[in-house]
């Protein structure tokens, strides 16, 4: 059965009491105000660890290791911006948060892939994808808002990605004439108060719901992209269960997939939600809760097609 609700918003229904509460019947205690260090993660295209810490270290940056990245680091102490440096413009890291380098990660391209990044810009994801498959294999990364493609471009050049190629356009629609091996959606979504201290002013359950709606329709696109064995890593960088675990539960009653373990800091998925039992095979879905990996929320499911 797909799962639906009617939406009803009331005043109620947004601030950041509201979202708290929420969060509070989903097993966790936060304030709202935690916080998440900047990280960079190592372009292995142009460069190695080795080589990038000792130039850093060198200009006087503290870097440290996060122990379940292969190539990420957070920054303790820089008196400039990384994102300014002459390191960063030719493209030898990218300022990358930790959950979300962990997303590509857990998918593990590799050379002998063809990919689809399904919403690239502006390309963090997209160029960590071309460095994991060695700028070999193809990789297509689509977006369908025009300016975002043009920075998703220049990340890529910046990074020295080759094989790449990039779309504009909808790809709910778009006829790429392939199949995928892998894909990547790292969906529009709600966001979290980690990285925006505006967010709980921004939004309401009914953002929630609509950006639920948006998921589901690309995630319906996948099955079409998707190869028979093809693996999806859908990620979003919300904590609301609706574009989450409830997508998850939706995707498994009306495709024919299966979700795969993802083990990693922080926790399963949930199985219960506002008193509504979920599948078990939800709880291999993993999340990233700001009070337990000290990272931005963040939610991720390994989904392969049957």
């Amino acid at each position: 059965m797909a799962w639906s609700r009617t939406l009803v918003v009331s005043r109620e229904e947004t601030g950041k009491q509201f979202f708290l509460d929420r969060y509070r019947m989903l097993g966790h205690r936060l304030t709202g105000d935690e916080k998440t260090p900047k990280a960079i993660r190592v372009n292995t295209i142009k460069t190695s660890d080795a080589e990038i810490m000792e130039t850093l270290t060198s200009l006087g940056v503290k870097l440290t290791r996060v122990p379940y990245l292969d190539h990420g680091y957070v920054v303790e102490k820089s008196g400039f911006s990384l994102g300014a440096s002459i390191e960063y413009l030719l493209g030898l890291y990218s300022l990358q948060e930790t959950a979300s380098q962990f997303a590509t990660q857990t998918l593990a391209p590799n050379a002998g892939d063809v990919v689809l990044d399904m919403c690239a810009a502006p390309g963090g994801k997209t160029t960590q994808i071309a460095a994991y498959m060695g700028n070999k294999g193809l990789l297509y990364a689509v977006d369908v808002d025009r300016r975002r493609v043009y920075a998703l471009e220049n990340n890529l050049e910046r990074c020295g990605v080759e094989n790449g190629l990039v779309y504009h356009g909808d790809v709910t629609s778009l006829d790429l004439g392939t199949r995928f091996s892998k894909v990547l959606l790292d969906a529009p979504c709600s966001g979290n108060y980690i990285t925006d201290p505006g967010w709980f002013r921004k939004r309401s359950i009914e953002d929630v719901h609509r950006n639920a709606e948006t998921q589901r329709r690309l995630l319906t696109a996948v099955v079409r992209h998707l190869e028979p064995e093809g693996t999806l890593l859908y990620a979003t960088c919300s904590l609301e269960p609706e574009e989450n675990e409830l997508n998850m539960e939706w995707l498994l009653s009306n495709h024919e997939v299966t979700l795969e373990e993802i083990d990693g800091p922080g926790e399963k998925g949930l199985t219960e939600v506002f008193g509504q039992r979920l599948s078990e095979e939800i709880s291999k879905c993993h999340r990233f809760w700001p009070n337990i990996t000290h990272t931005q929320g963040f939610f991720l499911a390994k989904v392969v097609m049957r």
